[in-house]
């Protein structure tokens, strides 16, 4: 099997709250507002719609397992969170604004897994306050095919 990796950079915002129960987000946006409250990570420098056709096709299928590996270069050390999801047939990975891992089955344009094990009110609140200052990340996602 070959593992095939789509990685995207971006920053933590002031309103970074990470409170949703069933999905986590890291969006183009240069903004945020508290009602946001999945989002991670603003300015992100990639979106689904620029992933690579293999990557997306990997995604599409029922057996797949997408790992996504949220790394926060905190002031004082370095943050690491995992979250575990599936793939799904109707996986389209054509927005150009925000890639959204999913606890449910629901799929939109966003989606980039469903099934996920954690959202991001899972996420350690050590690594939320880092996000919370602005802390600088990166979201790695790997689906094996």
């Amino acid at each position: 099997m070959t593992e095939l990796v789509e990685t995207i950079t971006a920053r933590g915002h002031e309103n970074v709250r990470a409170e949703h129960a069933s999905t986590f987000e890291v969006t183009t946006d240069d903004w945020l507002t508290p009602a946001g409250d999945c989002i991670l990570a603003v300015e992100a420098d990639a979106t689904p719609r620029e992933f690579d056709s293999a990557f997306k096709e990997a995604c599409r299928s029922h057996e797949a397992t997408i790992t996504a590996t949220l790394t926060v270069d905190g002031p004082d050390r370095t943050y690491e969170e995992t979250v575990v999801g599936s793939g799904h047939p109707d996986l389209t990975l054509i927005d150009d604004r925000s890639a959204v891992g999913r606890t449910s089955t629901y799929v939109d344009d966003r989606t980039v897994m469903v099934d996920a094990d954690g959202a991001a009110a899972d996420f350690d609140r050590d690594l939320v306050a880092a996000l919370a200052d602005g802390a600088p990340c990166t979201l790695r996602l790997a689906v094996e095919a």
